[in-house]
């Protein structure tokens, strides 16, 4: 029977995975390497879940040596371990750095120090992000990874440095590395477990009832989102498709909506009017700076208004057949962004 090793549980896309790989490997069991403070509630979490009683949540540290865990569970973690998911990551665009690397650079040196001992582990899964693209600017290849740019915040920098590392044991270890866009809710349902990246755009419409709605700079650049189902069905997929060893996939839209598109379907689902003025983006960056205004404007951290003007764009072509293969649906946002703006309309004083 196979242990399949999931770092990143209970988080939103790691508990999703999680009920996944319990219906697809009835069979296998899951460990869940979790922060010791969030053990009780992955219990809890685990337990709600079809087949959880086949999830062990283990109270560990991917930053900390040996994973945090003692000597034998560790060597039990090299004898067992038939599968890894790492998703576990800092994802905060205000991280500071040090954080940063300690989870995302270090953490990930310690799952891939595992990946290469254990004894038969037959695949790994690792979760990064489009973003290592920096600041290019753009076309951006599945094929690619550094092409000299810089970044944005540590959050990218960091996840840069992790891929970097992982690419370093694709000879040793067969690996297929998934770099998502900004993750949304269910494409069916709209549920998600936070309401941040373009749900900030959402919080902005309502704190601001029936005034004017703005649209940040010109908003002709790509705003690239994917929905949760999406990216889990995708890992799915690929566990049982040879193709994908060894390659990146962007798990994105193939055909993304620019910021002032997906603006103003927000505002009509939402508000049923549009954007009738702009702001220059460094103006809102700057005012950003004091409460008030991000408080009027749904808690905008000014780190994240740089995406919404940035012309990069991603290629799927690695993507896109493991999608033809498996029969997956792309993501495009215009499909589900009804269900992903009722969830919030639902839910937006309850979930922070």
């Amino acid at each position: 029977m196979g242990s399949l090793l999931v770092t990143g549980f209970p988080g939103f896309i790691g508990t999703r995975l999680v009920a996944r790989l319990l219906a697809d490997s009835p069979d296998a069991r899951v460990v869940a390497l979790v922060e010791p403070r969030m053990a009780e509630r992955a219990r809890e979490v685990a337990a709600a879940l079809p087949g959880g009683d086949r999830v062990t949540v283990q109270p560990g540290d991917i930053a900390a040596p040996l994973l945090g865990v003692d000597d034998a569970t560790y060597e039990r973690l090299i004898a067992e371990t038939t599968e890894i998911h790492h998703l576990a990551a800092i994802y905060d665009l205000a991280v500071p750095d040090a954080i940063a690397e300690r989870v995302n650079v270090q953490g990930t040196q310690h799952v891939l120090a595992l990946a290469r001992s254990a004894q038969r582990l037959e695949r790994h899964h690792y979760v990064s992000t489009a973003y290592t693209a920096g600041w290019r600017s753009g076309r951006v290849y599945e094929s690619e990874l550094a092409a000299g740019q810089t970044f944005k915040n540590h959050y990218e920098s960091t996840k840069f440095a992790a891929e970097v590392l992982v690419r370093n044991t694709l000879d040793e270890v067969a690996t297929t590395i998934y770099r998502p866009a900004i993750v949304v809710g269910d494409s069916r349902t709209g549920e998600t477990q936070k309401f941040d990246g373009p749900y900030y755009l959402l919080r902005t419409i309502s704190r601001l009832h029936g005034r004017p709605l703005p649209q940040i700079g010109r908003g002709d650049a790509p705003f690239n989102v994917v929905p949760v189902d999406f990216v889990v069905d995708a890992i799915a997929a690929a566990r049982t498709d040879a193709e994908v060893v060894g390659r990146t996939l962007h798990l994105v839209d193939p055909d993304p909506m620019s910021s002032a598109q997906l603006m103003r379907v927000l505002a009509r689902e939402y508000a049923g009017r549009e954007p009738s003025y702009r702001i220059p983006p460094g103006i809102v960056e700057q005012s950003l700076r004091f409460k008030p205004v991000r408080s009027l404007l749904g808690g905008t951290p000014r780190q994240s208004i740089v995406y919404l003007n940035h012309p990069v764009s991603f290629d799927t072509t690695n993507a896109d057949a493991l999608r033809r293969r498996a029969g997956l649906e792309a993501p495009v946002f215009g499909d589900y962004a009804a269900n992903i703006v009722r969830f919030f309309r639902e839910n937006e004083r309850a979930i922070a």
